[in-house]
């Protein structure tokens, strides 16, 4: 039976023997935990357990492919959640170090059931976490999280015979011949690699090199002290460094990617940062000349132009503004039978023919290097430039504990709403309406908007505002929302702001 968290405690004798861990850490797509804080290697292992109980209950092939990331604690935690899938009688194929989506692909290449990642995605060091999935492409969802959830916090995992391991080497090379094809540039490209010496640095400047870009690294060596700042191509630190990179080199652009790897950010010719949401929009573009009528999916954190660009309509695309999270987004493009999903976060779901429908940063990565190739006579600014011009926040995140963050949420979107019932205004101009499939997108009479909702993996809501008509209006949307987000006091300071 798992104890609770408040049975078992750091430096203690039961912590090295009897399993803790943090409920919150089981959220709705990822489980996530600080560690050693919120999570021991005991309380890994009866993960692990419960992963495999979940397996035989789903009636699932006891068969799974796991990796980790590069981090000095990783190796330890997958060893303890392996320990449990094999208690669990599952046959465990270790395919060692490896990126989320190098995993995602090896339960294709491997022909395996089901994956388990052990990683802690963008997040800073002294978190780990298990991305895990049944049904590729997809991950668990809320509720298959909430279903191992229950199995492993009521002490319902089932010990079973004929767990097994085996290592199994050369997926990497694998994974990097299926990324790259026959595929060579045609015209010279200098790539500046941005990897923040996390996991991608051992996978992506060899990537580019093999299609023959010219490489500028960018803190490419791997060192999981990450010593110039945490790899996540969405925090501005990582993207001014990745502009002045390309300021520096006169390269074509700037490709970075987060610790896992399952995320791509993009810096232009000119050092613009590019917020990804608008890169799905060039490449939406680009991919519906070659798929007429395609169907994108878009989260609510992202622009508006999926369903407004002239472009875009008169290539008979369609847009489905979807829930936020990886998991969701997976599933959606599976349901729609989309095209592609982008996340503004930097995820995207390129299905097929393009790609296997997991979000994967490389995959992205070289798609836009195909397009440039697409594109000989134009460059990433032009590309940008040729977007109708709107005006966005980053994605900013005020703190909110994880026990409370879903009723604050709550009750803001009560608010939100009541303010479009009561015919009030926002930014000075009519609302005209608000969509609730992910929190509370308040869109305005001219298509501008605000966006709050609850991150699912960190203590955090989340705002994002862009207005089609000026800086000025987006900041203004901005202070109305962040004015009601302010009326409730268990919400603390802003990551970053405008």
């Amino acid at each position: 039976m798992t104890k609770p968290l408040a049975e078992v405690t750091p430096n203690s004798w039961s912590f090295l023997r009897d399993a803790m861990i943090a409920p919150t850490g089981f959220r709705e797509y990822d489980a996530r935990w600080k560690y050693p804080e919120a999570i021991n290697l005991p309380g890994v292992t009866a993960l692990g357990l419960g992963l495999g109980t979940q397996m035989r209950q789903r009636g699932i092939d006891p068969v799974i492919a796991v990796g980790n990331d590069y981090r000095d604690y990783s190796l330890s935690i997958k060893n303890a959640l392996i320990l449990g899938l094999m208690q669990a009688g599952i046959t465990v194929k270790d395919i060692g170090p490896a990126l989320s989506p190098m995993a995602y692909f090896s339960q294709f290449h491997l022909d395996v059931p089901a994956v388990a990642m052990v990683t802690a995605s963008h997040n800073p060091n002294g978190w780990t976490g298990v991305k895990m999935g049944f049904d590729r492409p997809l991950t668990h969802g809320p509720d298959e999280m909430a279903e191992l959830r229950d199995i492993v916090l009521e002490g319902r995992g089932q010990p079973h015979p004929g767990g097994a391991y085996e290592f199994v080497d050369g997926v990497f090379d694998a994974y990097l011949d299926d990324l790259v094809g026959d595929f060579r540039l045609t015209r010279p490209l200098k790539v500046v690699c941005a990897t923040g010496n996390g996991t991608a640095s051992a996978f992506a400047p060899k990537l580019f090199e093999r299609i023959g870009a010219e490489v500028v690294p960018l803190h490419c060596a791997l060192d999981y002290t990450f010593p110039n700042y945490n790899p996540n191509p969405e925090a501005m630190e990582m993207l001014h460094d990745m502009s002045a990179a390309v300021k520096a080199s006169g390269a074509d652009l700037a490709l970075g990617f987060d610790g896992d790897g399952d995320r791509c950010g993009v810096v232009d010719d000119e050092g613009e940062e590019i917020f990804a949401d608008k890169v799905g929009v060039i490449m939406a573009r680009d991919l519906s000349k070659l798929y007429p009528n395609a169907t994108f999916v878009a989260d609510v954190k992202s622009t508006g132009l999926f369903a407004s660009d002239p472009e875009l309509q008169k290539n008979g695309a369609k847009a489905d503004y979807w829930k936020t999270g990886h998991s969701h987004m997976k599933r959606r493009v599976k349901e729609l039978g989309a095209l592609a999903g982008f996340e503004k976060s930097g995820h995207y779901f390129l299905a097929e023919p393009v790609g296997r429908g997991y979000d994967c940063g490389l995959r992205v990565a070289v798609e836009i290097c195909k397009l440039m190739d697409r594109n000989p006579d134009k460059s990433m600014s032009d590309l940008r430039r040729a977007l109708p011009r709107t005006w966005a926040t980053p994605t900013m995140s005020p703190y909110a504990a994880d026990t409370e963050k879903y009723d604050i949420l709550d009750r803001l979107v009560a608010k939100l709403v009541a303010k479009h019932e009561a015919g009030e205004s926002l930014a000075g101009r009519p609302i005209k309406e608000v969509v609730t499939v992910n929190g509370a997108r308040v869109i305005l009479d001219n298509g501008s908007w605000g966006l709050v909702r609850a991150s699912s993996n960190t203590p955090n809501l989340v705002v994002v505002c862009e207005s089609s008509e000026s800086e000025a209006e987006m900041r203004a949307i901005f202070a109305d929302i962040d004015a009601v987000i302010r009326t409730e006091p268990g919400v603390g300071e802003y990551d970053q702001t405008i």
